[in-house]
């Protein structure tokens, strides 16, 4: 499946991850400030592997258009289990809207994966985050020691149906 959108902030765009970016990835969940502190051992032997690349839609936001511009960030989304697994960004490109681009292009392919929402488990720095681009508080999910030791967020992204282009046109004001 082609990813319905290709998203774009400045020179930032959004493709799909391919093997090669296994190192890469591995090298920004494990280097993420947001894991520091009583969070350090939660990532501290995390890899993401070339299986997992293969086996699931993992996209990355790089700077440039080429297949090794910087990453600035990935997404890994679970069709099976409507789930985002896995959502970055890079510390030196938080705050320039790479975590908004990569939100909204998982909800395009949700969408046309025919998703209506998505399930999102937090690392509790995370929430803030998650709540200001949409996602809905459901509930909490229990700690689970050893890999972690404390209670996490939950929320689920609402995916609308896509709205045929003669809806939008009809619904459109005159003159607009």
């Amino acid at each position: 499946m082609k990813s319905s959108v290709t998203p774009r902030i400045g020179t930032s765009t959004v493709r799909r991850a391919v093997a090669r970016d296994a190192k890469r990835l591995t090298r920004l969940v494990r280097g993420s400030r947001a894991y520091e502190g009583q969070y350090a051992a939660m990532v501290a032997d995390y890899r993401v592997g070339r299986d997992y690349i293969e086996a699931h839609r993992v996209f990355v936001a790089v700077e440039g258009d080429g297949p090794d511009g910087r990453v600035l960030g990935f997404y890994s989304l679970l069709l099976a289990a409507q789930e985002l697994d896995l959502l970055f960004v890079a510390d030196e490109a938080q705050g320039r809207g790479i975590g908004r681009l990569l939100v909204a292009h998982m909800e395009s392919e949700a969408r046309a994966a025919g998703l209506d929402r998505v399930r999102v488990v937090s690392h509790p720095p995370a929430e803030g985050f998650y709540r200001g681009v949409g996602a809905v508080r459901t509930g909490t999910a229990p700690a689970s020691p050893p890999a972690v030791g404390w209670d996490r967020p939950e929320f689920a992204f609402v995916i609308p149906p896509a709205v045929p282009a003669t809806d939008r046109d009809r619904a459109a004001p005159a003159g607009a």
